[in-house]
């Protein structure tokens, strides 16, 4: 069950009920592909910097290390040892990222595996029951996410297929969860609406989907190929189709700036592997901009990521050295040596990765708010301004481009906004 708690213009914030706990809205996910953080970051640090849901992807764990086996082990849950709840995808992306490797019929997608080069198959059907075996929280609905841009004729033709797909999966995940020794009968099933960059069939199809009447409903097919101010007017052409009482997910999206937007325009449920891809990169996301903890100066610095920062990762140093060169923890000829350059960029990307799952986290924090006044002053978070190097004033510029035109009081320590609904967020 879904519980909408407070509404202004098209943000949002609500609460869903999981059989592993409920869900505050807006929310970001963790993204686990193979049932782990890739990185080093293990559950309980998912734990610790306060991620709520984690997603992993149906297809990858169908391939290794396939889902009887996580079934034998109790689920996924049990597999991964994570108490929280979990949102599985349906494989429906990999019918586009790995478009030359697979084959599209009525009946399913046909792959060829990237592991040895056997043949597999994915239906609908076949979705869901590997999904139910898996026993996440929540179900995501077979379909073709098309790459953008793409023909109307072929999008339609597409479209009209995922739709027959999304009734098949409603009715195998009824079968499925009525049956006895399921892993999680009480796993829920979202829509996931497609239609390329065109307005008029994306809200078609979020009609044909809010008829469905499952428990929520994904936004696809984004971010693969338009710019971000198509992928905004996507999720406002849409939007006043998507079911009120129902979650609305944005699948793979985004950066800070993609969240505030998405929530501005009413959706709940983000997740992205930037945080991955930025800390491969060494590069951590702060509320002074971004950082690139891989930098020479950095090297040796023994200062905190963000000072401002209450994340287990920003407050720890940068390097893994002290001033006098050792490898901290380990003296040995070996680690202070050849090893030393290896172990030093792994436990900074290490850093990297939680620090940027954190931010994610608190700017979901900060966005919640119970009261919508006529006038919210916007002040930062405990910590925040004892940094001299952090200013409010180009923060919040950086995040709302414009701000400043829209008659937001800006200084370095506050922010006046005279209406809510110009930005559409609401911070704690």
């Amino acid at each position: 069950m879904f519980i909408l708690k407070v509404k202004e213009g098209c943000a949002r914030r609500g609460a869903l009920e999981t059989p592993h706990g409920i869900i505050e809205t807006p929310v970001f996910m963790s993204v686990g592909t193979a049932a782990a953080i890739r990185g080093g970051v293990s559950t309980d640090d998912l734990v610790q910097v306060g991620s709520p849901v984690e997603l992993s992807n149906t297809y990858h764990l169908h391939m290794q290390p396939g889902e009887e086996l996580i079934r034998r082990l109790g689920g996924l849950h049990e597999f991964m040892h994570w108490e929280r709840p979990i949102l599985t995808d349906s494989g429906g992306f990999q019918v586009f990222s790995l478009r030359n490797l697979r084959k599209i019929k009525e009946e399913g997608a046909y792959f060829t595996s990237y592991l040895d080069g056997r043949r597999i198959f994915m239906s609908p059907e076949e979705s869901m029951r590997i999904q139910c075996d898996l026993g996440s929280d929540i179900a995501m609905a077979f379909d073709e996410c098309i790459e953008n841009p793409a023909p109307r004729d072929y999008v339609e033709k597409s479209v009209a297929r995922t739709t027959r797909w999304l009734v098949r999966c409603k009715e195998e995940h009824a079968r499925l969860a009525s049956q006895s020794g399921a892993v999680n009968p009480g796993q829920l099933l979202f829509g996931i609406n497609q239609g390329g960059t065109y307005d008029d069939i994306r809200a078609k199809h979020m009609r044909e989907i809010a008829a469905l009447d499952l428990d929520g409903c994904a936004i696809g097919g984004l971010s693969v190929g338009e710019s971000p101010e198509e992928m905004y007017r996507i999720i406002e052409s849409v939007e006043p189709f998507m079911p009120e009482n129902k979650p609305r997910y944005l699948m793979g999206v985004g950066t800070p700036l993609n969240i505030l937007e998405g929530v501005y325009r009413g959706v709940d449920f983000f997740d992205c592997v930037l945080p991955l891809r930025n800390a491969q990169h060494g590069n951590v996301f702060t509320w002074g901009g971004k950082v690139r903890i891989l930098a020479e100066k950095f090297k040796y610095d023994p200062s905190p990521i963000d000072e401002g920062c209450g994340c287990p990762a920003g407050m720890v140093v940068t390097n893994v050295q002290d001033k006098g060169g050792h490898q901290a923890g380990c003296d040995c000829p070996a680690c202070r040596s050849e090893y030393t350059p290896m172990l030093e960029r792994s436990v900074r990307l290490t850093l990297a990765e939680a620090a940027s799952l954190w931010l994610d986290e608190e700017l979901k924090r900060q966005m919640k708010g119970k009261d919508i006044p006529a006038c919210k002053i916007i002040k930062p978070a405990a910590g925040y301004a004892s940094c001299p190097d952090h200013s409010l004033k180009r923060d919040i510029l950086r995040l709302l481009p414009g701000a400043d035109s829209l008659g937001i009081e800006l200084t370095d320590s506050c922010a006046m906004i005279p209406d809510a609904s110009i930005c559409g967020l609401v911070f704690a």
